[in-house]
């Protein structure tokens, strides 16, 4: 792997993006993790409740607490869930009542 991403620093020049992704961060080669080889790096967690406001806001519209809120971001908190998963909940319906009560 070191080698494939040495080539590619070698041939793509100064300006360069590359997204690696990985479940197993702690089994990668730390050589492979270091500045210039990687030199960011963003867990992608679970949902957490301040993350359901961010996501009731761009799908939903909703910048004030709506009465369901305080329950749906207690589940929210008990359960691991994916933004990615309660964006596609979020994209179901129209009807922000029934959407939310699903």
């Amino acid at each position: 792997m070191l080698n494939f991403i040495d080539g590619l620093w070698s041939i793509c020049g100064h300006e360069r993006i590359i997204i690696f992704t990985t479940n197993h961060k702690d089994r990668l080669d730390p050589a492979l993790l270091r500045p210039g080889r990687m030199d960011m790096h963003i867990h992608m967690g679970y949902c957490t409740p301040a993350g359901f406001d961010v996501l009731a806001l761009n799908y939903l519209g909703i910048h004030d607490h709506h009465r369901l809120f305080p329950e749906i971001k207690q589940l929210i908190g008990e359960v691991e869930i994916t933004p990615a998963e309660v964006a596609e909940h979020l994209m179901r319906n129209e009807d922000v009542d029934l959407l939310l009560k699903g």
